[in-house]
């Protein structure tokens, strides 16, 4: 039976707690800890004790200890939210969110209006991926205290995540009005990045560099900012920075890749292209057979060479398929369903399956993305043996009727790729910027266009356009349109390639700072030489490229 504590112990502990407070704010955490233990040895039950050293112990890495502490302290005090908030805090530091979540609930059904269990609800719905419920938790601390700068600040990254970008610049301007935070800062210029505003993001990254030099990850969106204004030498070197502090830093890494390409060092940029397996959210294959990317001779192998990526991914990177079988390797291709028929008659290929089917027996795998690196691509010696695909000769007899009925020069279109597509505010164009190209009534455009914006079905019905979009089974429908059309104009997207692949006059509309397979700012691409590539001169400015676009058209 323990000895109970003297009076002289219990009229000093309030003083003996804040002295350990003191030593543990001023950072001295291991005398702070002696004080807190002294205390719990004469009072294990010590509320306030458990939860400061529980919050000692995540500060010293160790919070496993700090459960132990708080499980404790919660048992003390049954009732309080305070117990449950912190002891939420430690189930965070142990990565366990959703126990975390509870726990933060278990606080606010206990006390409503608490805050703190509000904020870091808020937080840790963030971190789930469930930001809606996120910013109705945080407007709940919004409604009651309007002023709250931590409150806006959150807002801010929870709107950002439900895409409403405007709303959460809003929110971050109101939060730094209320005095500097370099990680508002940060969090304005992703936001800015995401409004396609690059040149202001790198400002904002820059005031956050100045506060905190080390920061990492604002020197690696400082990168992905600058790759948008066409400076990827600079792009690089902040990669460089950001990796010297982090080396694994998957998405420093890959971004760095796409950089590196962009400026034509294939070899060091498709060594940095693998890490795209370990970036953020991830799912690299797992196929139970060696992953080949070069080193071992493929004669008398069964490869899998799998999808991995886009469609026009896809498309491009299966140029390597005939490569692969003149090395005497039996090649198994795995492409996505609407691509198998098309494919299969690909040269080179044994087998084409689509996803989800059953594979065949195969000794090694790699997938289509890492071809160039495997074969060692240089920007000279790209595989251009242009086309390596070829439309159904009779698909090409169902469609011809419908386009035969057109009479003159007819020009396929394509003005939006998957609005889903990270880059798709830069790379799709509205459909209203193209009517300069139905002017001339000499020339009949052909929509392939599957997936319209709002608005586009509406304009579509008043222009001059014969919209073919929705009766496209699959890309054999697609292929056999296109050899019936006598030029093919599209963004970047999945049509282009197949265009290119086929080897049919392709005009490309590019972004100012256009996917490095465009190269950065030639007139030409190594991956599809016959194409005409139309480039921003001005970020957003497609007015000039259609202008131009059109005026060409009307020269057919």
């Amino acid at each position: 039976m323990s000895k109970p504590p003297s009076p002289q112990f219990l009229a000093s502990l309030g003083r003996t707690i804040e002295e350990g407070v003191t030593l543990q704010r001023q950072g001295n955490l291991a005398e702070a800890e002696k004080v807190y233990t002294r205390i719990l040895k004469t009072l294990p039950d010590q509320f306030d004790t458990l939860q400061l050293l529980a919050e000692l112990k995540v500060q010293r890495g160790k919070a496993g200890e700090a459960l132990r502490l708080m499980t404790a302290a919660v048992k003390a005090r049954p009732n309080s939210a305070d117990a449950q908030v912190h002891l939420g805090h430690v189930l965070r530091a142990l990565k366990r969110d959703a126990d975390a979540l509870a726990s933060y609930d278990k606080a606010i059904a206990r006390e409503p209006g608490n805050i703190d269990a509000l904020g870091n609800r808020g937080d840790v719905l963030l971190a789930l991926g469930r930001a809606a419920e996120a910013l109705e938790c945080i407007d709940r601390i919004i409604a009651a205290a309007p002023g709250h700068v931590e409150a806006r600040a959150q807002r801010g990254v929870a709107l950002a995540k439900l895409g409403r970008h405007d709303e959460a610049l809003a929110e971050f301007d109101s939060a730094l009005r209320a005095g500097p935070n370099p990680i508002v800062v940060y969090n304005r210029g992703l936001t800015l990045a995401a409004l396609g505003r690059p040149g202001e993001a790198v400002e904002a990254y820059d005031g956050t560099l100045a506060a905190i030099p080390n920061h990492a990850a604002a020197l690696s969106s400082r990168g992905v900012a600058l790759q948008a204004l066409n400076r990827h030498a600079e792009a690089i070197a902040s990669f460089d920075r950001a990796l010297a502090l982090v080396p694994d830093y998957a998405d420093a890494h890959f971004n760095r890749s796409l950089a590196l390409l962009a400026t034509g060092d294939y070899r060091a940029g498709q060594l940095e292209y693998e890490w795209r397996w370990k970036r953020t959210g991830a799912a690299p294959p797992r196929l139970n057979r060696p992953l080949w990317l070069g080193e071992t001779p493929l004669a008398g192998k069964t490869i899998l060479l799998h999808a991995e990526q886009g469609l026009g991914d896809t498309i491009q990177f299966v140029r390597y398929v005939p490569r692969l079988a003149a090395a005497g390797a039996k090649v198994v291709l795995e492409v996505h369903p609407e691509l198998k028929a098309l494919l299969s008659r690909l040269p080179g290929a044994a087998a084409v399956i689509g996803r989800g089917e059953p594979r065949p027996a195969f000794d090694l795998h790699c997938p289509l993305g890492s071809l160039p690196l495997a074969v060692k691509t240089e920007p000279a010696s790209v595989p251009a043996d242009i086309p390596y695909l070829a439309a159904d000769p009779a698909r090409i007899e169902r469609w011809r009727p419908r386009l035969e009925a057109l009479r003159g020069p007819r020009v396929a279109i394509v003005w939006a790729g998957n609005a889903a597509h990270a880059n798709d505010r830069n790379r799709s164009v509205p459909l209203a910027s193209l009517a300069p190209l139905w002017v001339d009534s000499r020339v009949h455009l052909v929509s392939l266009q599957r997936d319209l914006r709002a608005g586009d079905g509406k304009l579509l019905e008043r222009a001059p356009v014969l919209h073919l979009g929705p009766e496209l089974a699959d890309f054999d429908d697609t292929a056999a349109v296109l050899a019936g059309c006598d030029l093919v104009i599209a963004v970047d997207t999945s049509v282009a390639h197949l265009g290119g692949a086929l080897g049919r006059p392709l005009w490309v509309l590019v972004p100012f700072s256009a996917d490095w397979r465009w190269t950065k700012d030639a007139e030409r691409s190594p991956w599809y030489p016959s194409a005409r590539l139309y480039r921003e001169a001005r970020p957003g400015d497609w007015g000039d490229v259609v202008a131009r676009v059109a005026r060409d058209v009307a020269a057919l």
